[in-house]
């Protein structure tokens, strides 16, 4: 049997920081608010440059001479509907997040502000800042390099292979493609397990708020437990059955859970809080995008704006790299449409619903709500008709989310760890179906949300690199497709 190195190597590392997390939780958590804090303070400015760069970058490419250009052969078409094309990315992209912190982050930046008018229309703007066009495009830029070089230069579906024209096939087999890769594994499982955990959290306090089921790391393991087997079924069943069928039920929930928010709660104010932010969010684009506030507390930036720069950069290998895999035929401008500007869409619908829902309520009951972060969204929807059948709704949504992120990591990691194998072996998604709930269940133990957040800043630090010279890469390829194309 061939040896793997980034197999290996990737495994090595994990098991390191597993047996550390295991062995001694407090040193563990306290050497990743070190790193954390040395990154927001002295790197804040690169990841919000970098994320900037990948929003203008995607846009640039799908609507320059380039867009018409396809992700395979000219006559390739695409291999799923747009419906189920846009379930499976959306489900992968943020389906847990969008759930964990719907309710919660515009009552957090509420509250925080002073709760005035100016605080309200600040937590919106804000919400669809971290959930809008920078976290989709940070997902497009590996998306669109790799489905590039893999369907239509025949590369291997590794991260290395966009480098092809930087460091040429020989280069991209050698250390340097090898330790691209192995960082692509590394931040792909540290990324997935920060939504894992959270994830967890919010299923066990829901469960706690609805039905008394405690509040427990014996409970968190037993959901992991349970969701890792559905998970690690589905992610064997293949992309076509299991992650398909997941991912349009995934779908159909969340839909009937946002319509039927829409229609208990204020509906007048929901369409104005929309509209406001929409232009508010426009309107102050680029200056929030680099805003870093230079000769004042950074503390906020690095525990909002920072970390989900860093969040979304973490995910950017594995999100990309499965969007890529079901991307194959469409052309660059569909491929941005759909995974950039259509994707923050929902999400701005999805803070206006479920912002006003929280906005709307007295600030005892919003300062309620926010004294734990996992059970907002249940004590918010306490408030509204239906919220008990609402609130079950969202646990089932987020088992399903959970799962779907899950299967969609283990199938790329797998992709990694197997010389870019398109369908890669079941004792690969196996293995990584594990090593993933592993993880999650280290960072429970060693710190909670806190612990999670400080892995992914870390561990999204190098990819911002890779990313950025990912870039680099695919303008200089596509440049040579130009002449085709006149």
């Amino acid at each position: 049997m061939k040896k793997n190195q980034v197999f290996y190597i990737s495994f090595l590392i994990t098991m390191i920081i597993v047996a550390f997390g295991l062995a001694a939780p407090q040193p563990f958590a306290k050497a990743t608010s070190v790193a954390n804090d040395f990154l927001v303070n002295n790197f804040g400015w690169f990841y919000l440059i970098s994320m900037f760069v990948f929003v203008a970058f995607s846009l640039g490419i799908a609507f320059s001479k380039y867009g018409n250009i396809k992700l395979g052969p000219d006559d390739s078409v695409p291999e799923f509907s747009n419906r189920s094309w846009f379930a499976m990315l959306f489900g992968a992209g943020m389906g847990i997040g969008l759930v964990f912190w719907g309710v919660a982050e515009p009552l957090n930046h509420f509250m925080k502000f002073g709760a005035t008018e100016a605080a309200a229309d600040f937590a919106m703007k804000k919400s669809f800042m971290h959930w809008g066009f920078h976290p989709w495009a940070a997902y497009a830029i590996i998306g669109m390099a790799l489905g590039y070089f893999q369907f239509r230069k025949n590369a291997p579906g590794l991260i290395s292979s966009v480098f092809l024209p930087i460091l040429g096939e020989k280069g991209i087999k050698g250390p340097i493609g090898k330790m691209i890769d192995v960082f692509a594994v590394f931040a792909t499982v540290a990324g997935i397990a920060t939504s894992l955990g959270q994830g967890t959290m919010q299923i066990n306090s829901g469960l706690n708020f609805l039905f008394h089921v405690p509040t427990t790391r014996i409970v968190q393991i037993i959901i992991i437990l349970v969701l890792m087997v559905i998970y690690t079924w589905t992610a064997v069943s293949g992309i076509d059955k299991g992650i398909k069928l997941l991912s349009d039920i995934n779908l159909v929930l969340a839909v009937a859970i946002l319509a039927g928010a829409f229609i208990v709660g204020p509906k007048l104010l929901t369409l104005n809080v929309f509209t406001n932010s929409i232009g508010n969010y426009v309107n102050d684009f680029v200056k929030d995008s680099f805003a870093i506030n230079p000769f004042g507390d950074k503390s906020w930036l690095g525990s909002w704006t920072i970390f989900y720069w860093a969040w979304w950069i973490a995910w950017g290998p594995f999100v990309g790299t499965f969007i890529a895999r079901i991307s194959k035929g469409r052309t660059i401008r569909e491929f941005v449409i759909g995974v950039i500007l259509a994707p923050s869409l929902v999400s701005f619908i999805w803070f206006s619903v479920f912002g006003s829902l929280g906005l709307n309520l007295d600030t005892n009951i919003i300062s309620k709500a926010i004294e734990t972060t996992e059970t907002a969204l249940f004590v918010v929807l306490q408030q509204y008709p239906l919220g008990i059948i609402f609130s079950i709704i969202a646990i089932c949504l987020l088992g399903t989310f959970f799962i779907t992120s899950a299967n969609s990591g283990i199938f790329v990691l797998s992709m990694f760890s197997s010389d870019g194998d398109m369908e890669p072996a079941n004792s690969k998604k196996i293995f990584w179906g594990v090593i993933q709930a592993l993880l999650a269940l280290v960072l429970l133990m060693t710190g909670g949300l806190s612990a999670l957040q400080t892995c992914s800043i870390v561990a999204a630090f190098p990819l911002a690199i890779i990313m950025l010279l990912c870039c680099v890469c695919l303008i200089k390829e596509l440049r040579k497709e130009h002449p085709k194309k006149e």
